[in-house]
């Protein structure tokens, strides 16, 4: 293994735009969960005439679909992705819209379809407005304690933060919206990094999970799971996602 300097330099310079992660491959892994959200897209999207992707990130997701509704508009908060999705879904007719906070700047009833990998916070209010009667909102949560393993290693013990994202008060605010829950399902996912580039890389590009993260301020953290990756123990974690699909009623 090369050294721990050149290691964190490659990942330091290296593009962490967009939502792929190629990047790892070799490096880190992590388990999907069994229901396979990007094949469940893309069956969802051949079959409607009008979707909605919110925080699409860099378009990688929908672009995945072979067929894509005659309407397709995805939003985007972060510049950097914005162009990157325009970039990936232009030539196929999507619509991208920055968005970053307040509502959803469509019409009432605009969409059969509104569909979210990853959302960063959803607003049932607005997804519950721009929905059609009938139509029906899709989506992959991040759970809770998602990867709480290896944060907590920078951030120490985080309790009152494993208790957010619970899937049960997405079901229940769903439903405060007008929304009839069809589906929750829950997984959790083994995640293993192989090497301290590997955690580098995730730390810059899932800035959340360790807002100050720096390779100076952690460098000590750093160096010690970079010596016990060397003795052939990766760092572990687990994702924790949840498939959820709601509608609204066909006379709503």
């Amino acid at each position: 293994m090369r050294s721990f300097e050149e290691l964190v330099a490659e990942a330091e310079s290296a593009d962490v735009g967009g939502w792929g992660f190629g990047w790892l491959e070799g490096r880190a892994t992590e388990e999907r969960p069994p229901w396979g959200y990007a094949r469940l897209l893309a069956e969802r999207l051949a079959r409607v005439g009008s979707a909605l992707d919110i925080d699409t990130g860099g378009g990688e997701v929908v672009a995945e679909a072979p067929v894509l509704p005659p309407t397709m508009v995805v939003t985007e908060g972060w510049p950097p992705n914005i162009e990157r999705a325009r970039r990936l879904l232009g030539a196929r007719g999507v619509r991208v819209v920055p968005r970053a906070e307040g509502p959803l700047p469509f019409p009432d009833g605009a969409f059969e379809l509104v569909t979210s990998r990853h959302p960063v916070r959803p607003d049932w209010a607005e997804i519950r407005r721009v929905l059609q009667p009938g139509g029906r909102y899709v989506a992959q949560h991040v759970g809770p304690a998602s990867a709480f393993e290896l944060i907590e290693c920078f951030l120490g013990p985080l309790t009152e933060e494993r208790k957010g994202r619970d899937p049960d008060r997405d079901v229940a605010a769903a439903r405060r919206h007008g929304l009839e829950i069809v589906t929750l399902q829950r997984a959790r996912c083994r995640m293993e990094f192989r090497d301290v580039g590997a955690v580098v890389w995730t730390l810059r590009k899932c800035v959340w999970w360790v807002p100050d993260f720096s390779v100076a301020r952690y460098e000590g953290t750093l160096r010690a799971l970079d010596a016990s990756m060397r003795t052939g123990h990766p760092v572990v974690a687990h994702s924790s996602r949840h498939l959820i699909e709601a509608r609204v009623a066909a006379d709503g």
